[in-house]
């Protein structure tokens, strides 16, 4: 089920708000939490029923094991058995859903076997499979670590399945979510909470169904055409390029939005996952803005396990590199996306040896930059991630590459478009929105929207008439959001994360 879709708006959430505050006027929590993974596993199996099977297992099994860790954690070796014994389990799981084909594709074309596949062209990746996994394996560290008490497994199934983030984040950590399921206010219907939820959900449902929607029109004709083949001008991949990159953009940024506003209106304040990363004026700060669940996952769960920065800079580049190789792989089974993984690696890496280089030769005090650094950062970032995205979103390696040389005018430098439709007037709003616009976090900031999951400063002050208030005004641009969104429900289509 969608969060863009009528029957998740005028349905499926409405249902389930009234079940969750009509049982706790029975003064149940247990009867308000069973209703809620109720609801978040039925909310699961809309897509495909059978694999309800695979995540009630998945639970099951880390529920136990995370327990089993927590009562052990004083025998260390016998707790860290156990942890490699549920870390391996729940990489398998994945491994044989997400990259099963990949694998085996990749070694009988090594060794020059076709003719076996295994049969697993028929393996369906489950919705959310990355998400939910990634999320138990650090519930399985945060109780090695014994950062956590023995949890009930109704707590512990609403922390897997708790529907606002279960497809595709963000990536919750048990403590930052469950303790607020234990505060009896979230119990009680608050009002303030229903419309801070609904208005960041509706600016949510704006960016994808309007926004992303629109421009996603624009990409696919240039990414269809270089998977062809076909002769591709300096400008029309440029356009094909750049509408990926806002598509991306406010498809995801909008997934976070309803996200946190869904919970919202439950009462469950979820980590922040998106902030403006197109403003970014290098690449370490892109990604503390970018996908903010999961860099936090990499940085605390495989950056840091590696060494990070205590074992000298060469060993940091290399960590580097292998936690956004990994990352890469973690997005999708294709060469396409360990390129992605590795440029931004290399990305990373001369980041890095800039900044060592700026502090330890220059003598400069990176706190301190001038506007044109801003500026020239903020360009030279916005480039290089653009670049990036091609091998994200091409399904073949020598499309991706195509489309990349003709970015960088291996076939010259012509400003035609081949036929290729360049919305100038949609590239420039969408443009302004995202190098000018203050985020959804920003507008909605006197009202604590989301856990800050990095915390970053904003560089402008943010004018006190674009921070929401309840008010006449923001009620009339809420409804006239909603009134766009409407009109264009009629075409559905997924969020662009649900295929990770």
């Amino acid at each position: 089920m969608l969060f863009n879709s009528y029957e998740f708006i005028f349905l499926f959430l409405p249902i389930v708000l009234l079940g969750f505050f009509t049982l706790s006027i029975f003064k149940s929590r247990v009867l308000s939490i069973g209703w809620l993974v109720a609801a978040s596993l039925f909310f699961y199996g809309y897509w495909n029923p059978k694999y309800l099977l695979l995540i009630i297992i998945s639970i099951i099994f880390n529920y136990c094991l995370g327990n089993t860790i927590n009562k052990t954690i004083k025998n260390k070796p016998l707790s860290s058995r156990l942890l490699i014994i549920g870390i391996v389990a729940n990489l398998a799981c994945i491994g044989y859903f997400k990259y099963a084909h990949f694998v085996v594709s990749n070694v009988t074309a090594v060794l020059g076997n076709n003719s076996s596949d295994f049969n697993l062209q028929n393996i369906i990746l489950p919705l959310g499979i990355s998400f939910f996994t990634f999320q138990q394996i650090a519930y399985l560290i945060d109780s090695y670590q014994n950062k956590l008490k023995n949890s009930s497994f109704l707590n512990y199934c609403l922390f897997v399945t708790f529907f606002p983030q279960l497809i595709a984040g963000p990536i919750v950590h048990y403590q930052e979510m469950i303790p607020q399921f234990e505060q009896k206010e979230t119990y009680r219907i608050n009002w303030e909470n229903i419309a801070v939820g609904l208005s960041i959900f509706s600016i949510g449902l704006f960016k994808k169904v309007v926004l992303a929607d629109s421009i996603a029109v624009y990409a696919n004709p240039v990414f269809t055409a270089a998977e062809q083949g076909q002769s591709l001008t300096f400008l029309a991949a440029w356009v094909g390029a750049l509408a990926y990159t806002f598509q991306l953009y406010f498809d995801f940024s909008g997934y976070a939005d309803m996200a946190i506003g869904i919970a919202r209106m439950f009462g469950i304040i979820l980590p922040l996952n998106f902030y403006s990363p197109y403003k970014s004026v290098n690449i370490t700060e892109f990604w503390r803005r970018w996908h903010m669940t999961l860099s936090r996952f990499l940085r605390d769960y495989l950056y840091i396990p590696l060494g990070g920065n205590r074992q000298g800079i060469t060993r940091r580049y290399i960590n580097l590199m292998l936690t956004m190789l990994l990352g890469g792989l973690w997005h999708g089974a294709g060469w396409t996306f360990v390129i992605w993984g590795g440029l931004h690696g290399c990305y990373l890496v001369i980041n890095n040896g800039w900044h060592n280089f700026r502090r330890y030769y220059l003598k400069h005090d990176l706190t301190q930059s001038t506007i044109f650094g801003q500026i020239l950062g903020q360009i030279i970032t916005f480039i290089a991630v653009v670049l990036a995205w091609v091998f994200f979103r091409a399904t073949t390696l020598d499309s991706a590459l195509h489309i990349v040389q003709s970015m960088i005018g291996f076939n010259g430098f012509s400003l035609v478009t081949n036929g290729f439709e360049f919305p100038k007037k949609l590239f420039l709003i969408l443009f302004l929105i995202t190098a000018f616009v203050p985020n959804t976090q920003q507008i909605m900031d006197n009202y604590n929207p989301a856990l800050l999951t990095y915390k970053i400063k904003s560089r402008y002050p943010i004018p006190k008439w674009l921070k929401w208030r309840p008010s006449y005004t923001w009620s009339v641009v809420i409804a006239l959001f909603n009134f766009l969104c409407l009109i264009k429900l009629s075409k559905i289509s997924e969020f662009l994360y649900f295929q990770f």
